[in-house]
């Protein structure tokens, strides 16, 4: 089973015809995808069967992209073409990039901020972009099928440009985002499954 099924009333989702939807958490530092298989929460590991992936993307030559703990394997000799913490800078001004210490170049980008690396010139919503599709690849080869959508969880102190940032970003990943998740209400769903909790 799924985090989410469709199905008509009084009939059983059959295989072919269930839709198959997973929770995924963009962290600052880690990001994972995790779905409701045989009735039990799951986090679904990657190929190499790590259940977290560093948020963490690097812009090698030729247009390639890496992402995840090969991305880091870059990071000593690439500081400034291995980006990190990007989520920090999701729906912020140049002003506000500047001001976090991060150690990379930006530029204005419309009303936005872009990073600019060796190979690349990126906003942070394509930064997340590529680890919300590193997430969705890695769900649909663990569960077979294709996803019809994510809920995707959000600190509570994001504001209506971070979450729009955030929405941006699966889209550009292929992701329809059914829900936006405060990280606190998550982390009282999870407890309370874990507790067999009402309320």
């Amino acid at each position: 089973m799924a985090l989410l099924q469709i199905a008509e009333p009084g009939q059983s989702p059959v295989p072919h015809q269930r839709k198959v939807a997973v929770g995924i958490d963009l962290g600052t530092t880690h990001s994972l995808v995790a779905a409701v298989r045989h009735s039990v929460p799951e986090v679904l590991p990657d190929a190499n069967g790590q259940a977290l992936t560093p948020s963490a993307v690097y812009y090698a030559a030729h247009d390639e992209v890496v992402v995840g703990r090969s991305a880091l394997a870059y990071q000593q000799s690439h500081p400034t073409d291995t980006l990190v913490s990007i989520k920090r800078l999701m729906g912020k001004s140049l002003k506000d990039a500047v001001d976090s210490g991060m150690p990379y170049q930006f530029e204005e980008m419309g009303a936005s901020v872009a990073i600019v690396t060796q190979n690349a010139t990126v906003t942070p919503v394509k930064v997340a972009s590529h680890i919300l599709k590193s997430l969705k690849q890695q769900a649909e080869e663990t569960l077979g099928d294709d996803l019809v959508g994510a809920v995707i969880t959000v600190p509570a102190y994001f504001d209506d440009a971070q979450r729009q940032a955030t929405r941006d970003a699966a889209r550009l990943a292929g992701l329809n985002v059914l829900r936006l998740l405060n990280e606190p209400t998550a982390a009282a769903i999870a407890y309370g499954l874990e507790n067999g909790s009402e309320g």
